[in-house]
């Protein structure tokens, strides 16, 4: 492979030349978000068969050419954990980059655990193990060090043969449409929306006010999400969770009282006590049928939360014969809401349905069993009388 520093434009154009035809494209991003709302993208790595590329968006003033490329539907973007890789894609372009490929969600079907790390997975898989000394590096300082850039380098250097062997052990195991229903989510905008309306649901504790509490606190965070991302700032730099629970649970009525707020910067109300008194009121004034509902909690009685370990018993036996960890395929609970008669759930669908969710649909209707047979757990099929 040949490694590139691409900070200017005519080394950014020889890059993408040299990209022409490419089937697959290996990304990786190092970013910093302590002091903003959106991330500030600090370096892009890209890696193919041949390339490896560490790309400086501090000293490109425009990158569209590259984002073309990532952006063509042809080409296979390979990632590893991607959610915060692709949340800096949707903010550069209000879009997403498809198809992807994770090597994190491909490793679960191939039993290296839910959630596996990119240093764990390049060891298990090849034997290789990386440096970590630069995990907590200023990545918007300059220069960057030649150790910055090996490690940055080294988070797309193996992904195309990590790629290459899941997708061959994958299509031997019959595995390889599973994967489908999972990269169409990940690419789904939905959860990069970030919609204002829906912050309060992001709150810490938020589920311990009710009724118009929870009007106003959405109001609240509603008007902090837009503030942060007008000013691009932190949210807490707006207003704290705390101050914003605090704000919402005792719903002041006037200055005095919004001043007696715990954790409300003078700043703040010397810049926004008047319109967060006028959210505080508008909120609070709104009819009953106008407050948010939070989703209420599963209340099991003893016979359903014994049922639900017997699905719980059920799926860890699916997932050990299939070399598939338990968190891959279920939460404990989805279980519940199965128990409780709700069906339109993932465990239902696609591989999770065909692995263990029909096997589980069996058992809650009698047509299947748990035994046990010398000395093992296993799922028998009922005879009908």
């Amino acid at each position: 492979m040949q490694d590139y520093y691409v900070d200017s434009p005519q080394q950014l154009e020889e890059l993408c030349a040299r990209l022409h035809g490419i089937k697959w494209i290996a990304l990786d991003s190092e970013f910093m978000r302590e002091k903003t709302y959106y991330a500030q993208l600090c370096l892009l790595q890209i890696a193919t068969d041949k390339i490896i590329a560490c790309i400086d968006p501090l000293a490109l003033a425009d990158m569209t050419p590259l984002l073309d490329i990532i952006y063509d539907s042809s080409i296979t973007k390979v990632l590893h954990s991607s959610r915060q890789d692709l949340e800096i894609f949707y903010d550069l372009r209000g879009d997403l980059p498809r198809p992807v490929f994770d090597t994190q969600v491909a490793a679960a079907l191939l039993g290296y655990g839910d959630q596996v790390g990119y240093s764990a997975l390049v060891n298990g898989m090849l034997g290789v193990q990386l440096d970590k000394s630069q995990t907590r590096t200023d990545w918007s300082t300059r220069p960057l060090s030649v150790e910055q850039l090996q490690y940055a380098a080294d988070d797309v250097r193996y992904l195309g043969k990590i790629y290459s062997d899941q997708y061959a052990e994958l299509e031997q195991r019959g595995r390889l449409t599973w994967l489908d229903a999972d990269f169409a989510e990940l690419v789904d905008v939905t959860p990069y929306l970030n919609a204002p309306d829906e912050a309060w649901r992001r709150v810490r504790q938020a589920n311990t006010l009710k009724g118009a509490q929870l009007a106003v606190l959405r109001a609240l965070a509603a008007w902090r999400e837009q503030r942060a991302r007008a000013s691009n700032r932190p949210r807490k730099w707006i207003i704290s969770d705390d101050a914003l629970l605090e704000l919402a649970r005792r719903m002041p009525g006037n200055a005095d009282a919004l001043a007696k707020i715990r954790g409300l910067e003078a700043s703040t109300l010397k810049h926004h006590g008047v319109e967060l008194s006028g959210i505080v009121q508008g909120a609070k004034s709104l009819a009953q049928g106008e407050w948010p509902l939070l989703e209420s909690p599963h209340r099991l009685t003893s016979a359903q939360e014994a049922l639900a370990d017997a699905l719980m018993a059920t799926v860890r036996l699916r997932g050990a014969q299939g070399a598939i960890s338990t968190a891959s395929l279920v939460t404990r609970k989805e279980l519940e809401r199965l128990v409780l008669g709700e069906r339109d759930l993932p465990i239902l669908h696609g591989w999770r349905g065909a692995l263990v969710g029909q096997d589980l649909l069996a058992l809650l209707q009698g047509e299947r069993a748990l035994r046990v047979q010398e000395g093992s757990l296993k799922i028998t099929q009922e005879s009908q009388s």
